[in-house]
């Protein structure tokens, strides 16, 4: 079969294992892009990503530009001459560069497109309760996740399930369906195909802060979907009043049951054996939380932290 010298265009774990995959293939990876090193943490420790790091430890050039249209760039990518570039979990790239190899740009992304484009596609098939997800793999052009579909694979989304187990299962599926797409392609046995074009076809747009409120006038099954949806990362909260003091409560997953209750949703029942929270058609039983400032724990652990249930209530 035909080797391939390919450029992969990545940053985090979910592209790391792409890539792993396709360095263990007979496909040659002749560079690796990645994001700049970046300062974080308290004592500004250095921290280089996933790709990177591994893109290092097998000898694999490594180039971390700051601006992808940066004229040295594009001639250090050029004189690569790369056959094709694969791209997982980057950033947009700008025309100049995806149409520079002459098998073309294919990106992986994690659902069935047309469904789901944009940056938190697993998140979202989870919270709107979908059965089913999976990764496609498409030729990049100047639209975000619309090119032509190379390949697809679907997985069922198991009801025990939140976005993180929903993540790794895809994270592997999707770098066999990578490799298998390069070797397609080097055998010219893949016939492209344009989405299907569909009115409204769902979205995935970027989850910021204020998206992970939990809204406790919706049904109990939206609710539990929602904070499945958001778990473990970058995971849902409600604000928890405690005397005069209102802090964050980070829940990481929980159960529901349906009741005929006539309280209030957001309405809180709590005491050292129970918490709950009355919705619009039952209630919902965390069972994982992280207070502000404490660590993550289970809700026995938890409740043991309070003597007063009197003055504890949703914000």
């Amino acid at each position: 079969m035909k080797s391939l010298k390919v450029i992969f265009f990545g940053t985090p774990e979910f592209a790391k294992t792409s890539l792993q995959a396709i360095y263990e293939s007979h496909h040659q990876v002749v560079a690796v892009v990645t994001v700049a090193d970046k300062a974080s943490g308290r004592g500004q420790k250095i921290h280089e990503s996933p790709v990177k790091v591994f893109a290092v430890e097998n000898q694999i050039p490594v180039l971390q530009p700051e601006k992808l249209r940066n004229p040295e760039f594009l001639e250090q990518i050029r004189n690569l001459e790369a056959d094709v570039f694969v791209v997982v979990a980057f950033r947009m790239m700008p025309k100049v560069l995806f149409e520079m190899p002459k098998l073309g740009t294919f990106n992986l992304h994690a659902s069935l497109l047309p469904d789901y484009r944009g940056a938190a596609p697993i998140n979202y098939a989870v919270i709107n309760g979908e059965a089913k997800t999976g990764a496609t793999t498409f030729f990049i052009n100047e639209k975000i996740d619309e090119g032509n579909i190379l390949l697809q694979e679907e997985i069922e989304i198991f009801a025990h399930e939140n976005s993180g187990d929903v993540h790794d299962r895809l994270m592997e599926m999707g770098a066999k369906l990578v490799v298998k797409t390069l070797d397609g392609i080097a055998e010219n046995s893949i016939r492209e195909k344009p989405q299907p074009i569909m009115e409204h076809p769902k979205n995935a747009f970027k989850i910021f802060k204020e998206d992970t409120k939990i809204n406790w006038h919706q049904n109990s099954e939206n609710i539990h979907n929602f904070i499945r949806g958001m778990a473990p990362y970058p995971c849902s909260f409600t604000i928890l009043k405690i005397g005069n003091d209102e802090k964050s409560l980070k829940i990481f997953s929980g159960n529901f049951e349906k009741s005929n209750h006539g309280k209030t949703p957001g309405t809180l029942e709590i005491n050292k054996n129970q918490f709950k929270i009355f919705t619009t058609d039952g209630f919902y039983f965390p069972l994982e939380v992280q207070l502000e400032g404490k660590k993550r724990m289970n809700i026995k652990d938890f409740l043991n932290g309070f003597r007063d249930f009197d003055h504890i209530s949703i914000a």
